[in-house]
């Protein structure tokens, strides 16, 4: 029997990444007593699959809403349709529509958002593939937006580095 370790997957190791990052933010809205919705566009309930990976998550995690189609945005946060016509999903304004909606359609106290293009298509000279605006807002406080240009980095990679980033933006509304 072979008992040497295993070299660790490309895929474990942005896993566990995402679960140290959402481990962290667990912590601090844990000791605030806060609890967190998420809003997800291209990462796809990557996020709130993130935070519920960490042991006790029912503590802070009140939902999450995967709004991948403008009519989910629309329909579920109450992103005004002609915003996204005007400005598209894809833009800082959208994000913090969203991150609105999130805290109007939940008791949480927290909202992470994030709308973008994770790719290989969808892209533009204007809007290019690896675009991702992130939204982070406390109820009754302060709300954050962070533009994100990862680049063609493969959609795996653009999904996983968003995830980090909101996770991280989080944080810093908690300090």
């Amino acid at each position: 029997m072979d008992n040497r370790p295993r070299a660790m997957s490309y895929r474990q190791m942005i896993a566990d990444r995402l679960v140290q990052e959402a481990q962290a933010l667990f912590e601090q809205a844990k000791k605030r007593r806060f609890r967190i919705v998420t809003a997800e566009s291209c990462t796809g309930g990557l996020i709130a699959a993130s935070l519920t990976a960490v042991p006790g998550s029912s503590l802070v995690v009140e939902r999450g809403f995967v709004t991948y189609s403008n009519e989910a945005k629309v329909e579920m946060l109450g992103v005004p349709a002609d915003l996204i016509e005007r400005r598209g999903a894809v833009s800082m304004e959208v994000a913090l529509a969203m991150v609105d909606g999130a805290l109007k359609h939940s008791p949480a106290d927290i909202a992470i958002v994030t709308t973008g293009i994770a790719g290989p298509g969808g892209g533009s000279d204007e809007k290019p593939v690896g675009l991702v605006h992130i939204a982070v807002a406390r109820r009754n406080g302060p709300r954050l937006h962070e533009e994100h240009r990862f680049g063609d980095i493969g959609r795996n990679r653009v999904q996983a580095d968003s995830v980090v980033a909101a996770l991280q933006l989080a944080g810093r509304i908690l300090d």
